[in-house]
């Protein structure tokens, strides 16, 4: 017969205290914590090449990019979550905490066999319920695209480009060509 192990819940402190003390990253749901899926060297060149155009166009501005390493907290319907997502733009001059960010205006995840399910339900869920929010950007790894959502009121509207279109970031007001995101994978998806 099975027997039944107690699941220890972790506090939103707990989990703070844990990742800062910690080598491993975990993405946080409600007192459940999931360790980070490590990324291939393509998503590494993509998520690269969408740090830089974002962090050349943005900087001097009023705002901060993060990548990766930098936890955006949501609580929303007595839910609260921490994630890392590939790269984030916050407006916000009076962040809540040194790790983590609560108000983006930006957040993209570059999309992966193993992630790509989650980020289209899981965390387009938690993201858009982010008052601040304004696009929520899913970049192929294994494709040469993008899906935007985009705030319109109170509304999403999704929008997808491919490669050889622009797009323009509406919560940076940065023309983006699509194949620019791919310039160091090109021959490789």
């Amino acid at each position: 017969m099975p027997i039944a192990q107690k699941v220890t819940l972790l506090t939103p402190d707990e989990y703070i205290r844990s990742e800062e003390e910690g080598d491993i990253r975990h993405e946080y749901v409600n007192g459940y914590i999931y360790a980070k899926a490590s990324a291939s060297r393509r998503h590494n060149l993509i998520a690269m090449a969408l740090v830089r155009l974002l962090g050349d166009y943005l900087q001097g501005k009023s705002c901060r990019t993060y990548m990766a390493d930098m936890k955006l907290n949501i609580r929303t319907a007595g839910i609260e979550c921490f994630y890392y997502p590939d790269l984030m733009v916050s407006y916000d001059s009076n962040p809540p905490h040194d790790y983590y960010e609560d108000k983006p205006a930006l957040l993209i995840e570059v999309l992966s066999a193993t992630t790509e399910a989650r980020d289209r339900l899981e965390k387009l869920a938690a993201y858009t319920s982010i008052p601040s929010l304004v696009e929520y950007m899913l970049v192929g790894q294994d494709w040469i695209g993008a899906d935007i959502y985009r705030r319109v009121g109170e509304n999403w509207v999704l929008n997808t480009y491919k490669g050889g279109e622009v797009t323009v970031l509406e919560s940076v007001n940065l023309s983006l060509p699509i194949d620019q995101i791919y310039m160091d994978v090109i021959g490789q998806v």
